[in-house]
């Protein structure tokens, strides 16, 4: 029987299915925590006190087990209501994927409330961001559950500004970090608010110099993304490969950075003297045989990747 990808309670689909076909798979499937711990919530839309009670209902059924939660809301006055339906799991809630649409100048999700929380997801249902969600997200991240390893802000721009005025050790637990950014200038203070940090990608459109030139040195992190914009060909000016220093990195992917700035991060390499595993260069990167070369030179037994192709979803 087919099961709901998308986690959306449906007639259909299991695990609401299974309780059609008689009476004795409907109380073996009741009895099932296990069917019950994945759920699409969606908050602003239609009768919200009938979906409430179905909603509740089916998480009743999980029996105290981790749930992860998608949620969706497209206004204000979600809020109270999502706190509300939401209160009795929030330390059986493990993971949860937030969405928030133009409509919402406020964040109905606080995770430090989810005591139980693993991984955070939060993204705008909207095709340009706006300010405002961008800082109603901020402020409800300021401070993080302490199991929470692993924090994805897609399609939320943040800058310098904003992540400076966080307490320095509001993400220390984090390992896994994906983040979109307007400026360089803020992969140091990802460093250093993220001193556990073991893979991080990072994504934006950058268009100037690394106005902080301080050098930077993170001991845990072991793969590294960087996902640029094809309107920015002059990545080498950047100063990024000049400041950092990597002595544990693993893995290396890039993309959509245009001409890559190979002496600068070849130096970044030999003065960094990881045991690079993994070398990516996808699509939107431009280098030559020569410096491909030169990298099979000086680590011999990375995985060099250059695939034009290569092109997934950065998160």
């Amino acid at each position: 029987m087919l099961e709901n990808e998308d986690w959306t309670p449906a007639p259909n689909l299991a695990p609401m299915a299974l309780t059609a076909v008689c009476r004795r798979w409907r109380e073996v499937a009741v009895d099932t925590s296990s069917l019950w711990r994945k759920l699409r919530l969606e908050v602003g839309h239609g009768n919200w006190q009938q979906r409430a009670f179905c909603y509740d209902s089916y998480l009743k059924r999980s029996r105290g087990r981790q749930l992860s939660l998608a949620l969706e809301c497209h206004n204000d006055n979600d809020g109270m209501e999502v706190r509300r339906l939401l209160q009795p799991y929030v330390n059986q809630i493990s993971s949860l994927s937030f969405g928030l649409s133009s409509g919402n100048s406020s964040c109905a999700v606080v995770a430090a409330d989810f005591q139980g929380l693993e991984e955070l997801v939060m993204y705008t249902t909207v095709s340009v961001p706006v300010l405002t969600i961008a800082h109603s997200v901020v402020r409800s991240i300021t401070k993080l559950p302490p199991n929470m390893r692993t924090l994805k802000l897609m399609d939320l721009w943040l800058d310098l500004k904003m992540l400076s005025g966080f307490n320095p050790l509001a993400w220390v637990n984090l390992t896994n970090l994906g983040i979109v950014v307007d400026a360089l200038d803020c992969f140091p203070c990802l460093l250093r608010m993220c001193p556990n940090l073991s893979s991080l990608t990072i994504v934006g459109i950058f268009r100037s110099t690394v106005e902080t030139p301080a050098k930077s040195s993170h001991s845990q992190l072991r793969s590294l993304r960087i996902f640029g914009n094809l309107d920015v060909d002059w990545i080498g000016s950047l100063g990024l490969f000049a400041i950092i220093t990597l002595p544990n990195l693993r893995a290396v992917e890039v993309r959509n950075v245009g001409e890559w700035p190979h002496d600068a991060f070849k130096g970044f390499l030999t003065r960094s003297r990881c045991p690079l595993e993994n070398l990516i260069f996808g699509s939107g990167v431009v280098t030559t045989a020569q410096q491909l070369e030169e990298y099979r030179t000086l680590f011999p037994s990375p995985s060099l990747k250059t695939d034009p192709m290569c092109c997934s979803f950065y998160f």
